[in-house]
């Protein structure tokens, strides 16, 4: 059998004996889902990558501790999230005034730009309004693509509850988007 074909635990037990193909998979694997994942909470791609690639070396130098390889995804993700919010606070209080002196690039014409700030700052917003527990259900599952019963074991919540919270928080980011379909 392929090695990209193999299970997570098969995949982390090769990883943490020093196998870099291994760990090449779980990047392969991975890597798109935390990518989203940090763009969506640092709220750019600027330093997206940046935090994508110190999660995986973190991972690599902490793999041999992760005890059931099973879960890997999740732990990866809690690696992701925790990088990104470090950024986010180690970010500066001002922003230059040089960097607002670049020319935009002639790709990104300003009513483009404008009007996708516009949209992710409408969804921000309804994702604010959401219950945490609501907001929570949803980023796990639009953004990280978790399953139900992987967003049931991180929340420790039945399924069902799940499935509620989840109906509940798409019915409402659908009300409050109306106006950008």
């Amino acid at each position: 059998m392929p090695l990209g074909d193999a299970d997570d635990r098969t995949i982390v037990g090769r990883a943490a004996d020093g196998d870099v193909r291994a760990f090449e998979v779980l990047v392969r694997r991975y890597g798109p889902l935390m990518r989203a994942y940090a763009t969506r909470v640092l709220g750019n791609n600027d330093e997206t990558d940046d935090v994508v690639q110190e999660s995986f070396i973190t991972a690599w130098q902490q793999l041999p501790n992760l005890n059931d390889g099973s879960v890997v995804k999740s732990w990866l993700m809690r690696i992701v999230s925790r990088k990104s919010i470090d950024r986010i606070r180690a970010r500066k209080l001002h922003v230059d005034i040089d960097d607002h002196d670049q020319p935009a690039p002639a790709a990104d014409a300003p009513a483009v730009v404008a009007e996708s700030r516009s949209r992710q700052a409408a969804l921000s917003e309804a994702l604010s309004r959401l219950s945490p527990e609501q907001r929570q259900c949803w980023v796990l599952k639009e953004l990280a693509g978790y399953s139900y019963d992987d967003i049931a074991s991180e929340l420790d919540v039945p399924v069902s509850t799940v499935r509620g919270l989840l109906a509940r928080a798409r019915k409402n980011v659908i009300r409050e988007m109306e106006e950008w379909r």
